[in-house]
């Protein structure tokens, strides 16, 4: 009777401690995180949780997404966790990915943490086509992605069909020309080999400064419709607002760079951008939804605000990063040429 009454007790002390928490998957693009986190938590105190696991401090660029119906939202950091939108169902799942661009990634990627989630997420883009990417650029940033994988080239080691089962260059790519994949093989390995000498960080970080010129790099894309009931794109990106005919997401007809734009601002379904020049035109745009006015607001404000720090001193933390970085990258580069040394030695004798 009593050890029947204390495994009740312990069952309702097990349900209350249960309906305290909730379970969250995060999915990275490298790989998945699970949390039990208290009911009371806001999107901050899981989004700093996030970031000292991955040991991340570049946190200004990420942020949590998630799926809304045919929509993405993002986990806004204030409010909490359960009082937004999210998935209800347990792990409820989010995606941690960056959220904006840098201007500069050489400049401004400074943990390898930061440099390696973006060189994921910009492959992602570029394999998939969300990124337009030429033929000879896809060619030399798959040979970074084999390096930034497999280290040196070692024809003893790298054979012939060592890449078959790797995705490297984007579908339209492959299909515009008549190549075998050994064909393509055998171009991206000749560009691989010329890369020796490098370590993985920068492999990638020869990957994210070629895709960073890219045309549609950076920029998230919404559908619009002109004050003349034309259907247009508009592109945000760290730079600004870029208009697009729907058939051109590479050449927009006109933009709104950041430091020219007085105010944005949007009521109901419809938007209005005030250039600062008073002889300028304000544009006006309707957007479908209230809900994708929020998010284009949301990646303005986010993208004006990095604009605006970057043309700032660096604040004493990132100052600090950065000289960090530079010290231990100096130190892999000396143990890496190091390396190189010894083994030239071993071939040689």
């Amino acid at each position: 009777m009593a050890s029947s009454l204390a495994a009740k007790m312990g069952f309702h002390s097990l349900l209350r401690k249960q309906a305290r928490h909730f379970n969250v998957r995060i999915s990275t693009m490298e790989s998945d995180l699970e949390f039990s986190c208290e009911m009371k938590w806001k999107g901050k105190d899981l989004f700093e949780l996030v970031c000292r696991t991955l040991g991340l401090r570049e946190t200004w660029f990420f942020g949590l997404q998630y799926n809304i119906k045919d929509a993405v939202a993002w986990l806004k950091m204030e409010k909490k966790v359960l009082e937004q939108e999210v998935p209800k169902e347990e792990p409820i799942t989010l995606y941690f990915l960056a959220r904006f661009y840098p201007e500069d990634v050489e400049e401004e990627l400074v943990q390898d943490i930061t440099q390696h989630l973006f060189f994921l997420q910009v492959k992602k883009k570029i394999l998939e086509e969300e990124i337009h990417c030429p033929p000879e650029a896809s060619v030399l940033l798959a040979s970074y992605a084999v390096h930034a994988e497999y280290g040196d080239y070692d024809p003893n080691v790298h054979k012939p069909g060592f890449l078959a089962e790797q995705e490297l260059l984007p579908k339209r790519v492959i299909n515009l020309y008549q190549m075998t994949a050994e064909m393509w093989e055998e171009r991206i390995t000749a560009c691989y080999a010329e890369h020796r000498g490098r370590m993985r960080n920068e492999a990638e970080m020869e990957y994210l400064k070629i895709a960073q010129d890219l045309d549609m790099y950076g920029i998230n894309y919404f559908s619009i419709r002109n004050k003349k009931g034309t259907d247009l794109l508009l592109g945000v990106d760290a730079l600004g607002l870029h208009i697009y005919e729907l058939d051109n997401k590479l050449t927009p007809k006109c933009s709104f760079p950041w430091n020219e734009i007085r105010n944005i601002s949007y009521n109901d379904k419809e938007f209005t951008i005030k250039p600062l020049g008073k002889k300028t035109n304000v544009f006006k745009f309707n957007s479908s939804r209230l809900r994708v006015n929020k998010l284009i607001l949301q990646l303005c404000i986010g993208n004006h605000d990095l604009f605006m720090r970057r043309r700032r001193v660096d604040p004493l933390e990132v100052q600090q990063m950065k000289a960090q970085a530079k010290e231990e990258r100096a130190r892999k580069q000396w143990t890496n040429m190091r390396g190189e040394v010894q083994h030239a030695a071993a071939q040689m004798s």
